[in-house]
């Protein structure tokens, strides 16, 4: 049990770290941020894949398809996060 949260835990930080490359802009996320996002993208992606591919974790935990899925879902939930949140900020002067 702690095996997978840990694993969770690094390949939502890798996900989350990639996610934020790839999306151009500034994101003030922190470390247990982007771990949180790139295990929400890891959600999303599995979804993603589930709906389109009719395929689950059955196969085994550690995928390519499931890393890469990981990665594309953390950039749809990055992006939907700047957006919504771009719309809150407070201008200071």
């Amino acid at each position: 049990m702690i095996g997978l949260i840990i694993s969770l835990l690094v390949i939502g930080l890798i996900a989350g770290a990639l996610a934020r490359l790839l999306v151009p802009g500034k994101q003030n996320l922190s470390i247990p941020m982007t771990i949180a996002l790139g295990v929400v993208g890891s959600f999303v992606g599995g979804l993603l894949g589930y709906l389109l591919f009719h395929k689950d974790g059955a196969e085994g935990f550690f995928q390519p398809s499931g890393i890469i899925g990981s990665v594309v879902g953390a950039v749809i939930v990055l992006v939907i996060w700047l957006r919504v949140g771009g719309r809150r900020s407070v201008r200071s002067r």
